[in-house]
């Protein structure tokens, strides 16, 4: 049968893919409007399987609050130009906003709510139909509060919710959810950091204290051999050093026997006593830089001439005690 431009119009309205996969599904379906949703929603399907190992690094990521109740969202797609589309922010808005509206508190429950008459997770696969890349729903995280604040960075990119156990501190609650974005705290305080980072904090911290100390004992070394650590400090950098005269051969070989063997040396000789005080004091300042209690509060300052954080897009959610 002939396939009308009303039709194709209409279904294009209905399902937002492009006029000649509108007018290709219906003329499979003969027309047919239910089976030609139907068709492109499994095409919809198919593309997101095929597009399943790409990264979805980029996304929209709001974040909205109702008084003593709060939620944040991210979208995640691959691009920044759909993540920046008006009609992408739109679909994140219409998932948070019905969220919100039913008190849903986990990302499953996101995932099978009803939104326009199909499930979420149903919604997400016509977006990946319509757009071509692969999008999913990254996070959705709540907080309860006596008050709950939101910001929402410009862009779209950054977002926080910080919950207050008091009411009444409309401006604190808005700078602490700003101070969030900024400074991306991974914990209130040092007690809430998760044992794992902390473990992996302390253990990139005592690697780099032993590579320091050796570092010290070698160019120290060198140094008291008339070598300058800095023409030494790699393969690449002797051989180019020797090309412009600045270094001998003899000088190089001299300067492999004293990195190999004051370096094993001192590796030898390191105290496990003062390696951990100086990885602890280095945790110390990880915790004082990364937990919103310890780290420095920059809203007095202006923060307008703050870089754009060159890398994914961010979220936040944090209980704060008055």
């Amino acid at each position: 049968m002939a396939i009308t431009a009303s039709q194709v119009n209409e279904l294009r309205k209905l399902t937002g893919v492009g006029m000649m996969d509108c007018k290709k599904a219906l003329v499979e379906t003969d027309g047919d409007m239910q089976k030609a949703i139907e068709l492109l929603r499994q095409k919809g399907q198919k593309m997101a399987a095929k597009r399943a190992d790409r990264d979805a690094n980029e996304g929209c990521v709001l974040a909205k609050s109702t008084g003593n109740f709060g939620a944040i969202i991210m979208v995640s797609c691959e691009t920044d130009f759909v993540a920046t589309n008006a009609g992408f922010v739109d679909f994140t808005n219409s998932i948070i906003d019905t969220a919100m509206a039913q008190h849903i508190t986990t990302k499953e429950e996101v995932l099978n709510m009803d939104l326009n008459g199909a499930k979420v997770a149903d919604a997400i696969t016509d977006q990946i139909a319509k757009i071509g890349e692969k999008i999913e729903l990254a996070h959705y995280e709540v907080i309860e509060a006596e008050k709950v604040y939101a910001y929402v960075h410009p862009g779209n990119r950054m977002a926080s919710i910080v919950g207050l156990n008091k009411a009444g501190y409309d401006q604190v609650g808005h700078d602490i959810a700003m101070q969030v974005v900024a400074m991306r705290p991974v914990a209130l305080d040092a007690e809430s950091v998760p044992q794992e980072i902390k473990d992996q904090e302390f253990r990139v911290a005592v690697e780099k204290t032993k590579e320091e100390l050796i570092g010290k004992a070698v160019d120290a070394a060198l140094k008291k051999a008339g070598i300058n650590p800095a023409h030494v400090d790699s393969e690449e950098h002797m051989a180019s050093n020797m090309g412009k005269g600045w270094i001998t051969e003899e000088q190089v070989n001299q300067a492999r026997q004293i990195k190999e063997q004051v370096a094993a040396e001192k590796a030898a000789q390191l105290s496990e006593q003062q390696i951990n005080q100086i990885a602890n004091g280095r945790l110390n300042k990880y915790f004082q830089e990364n937990t919103l209690m310890e780290q420095e509060y920059i809203m007095e300052a202006t923060t307008s001439n703050r870089k754009r954080d060159p890398s994914g897009p961010r979220f936040c959610c944090i209980n704060v005690l008055v």
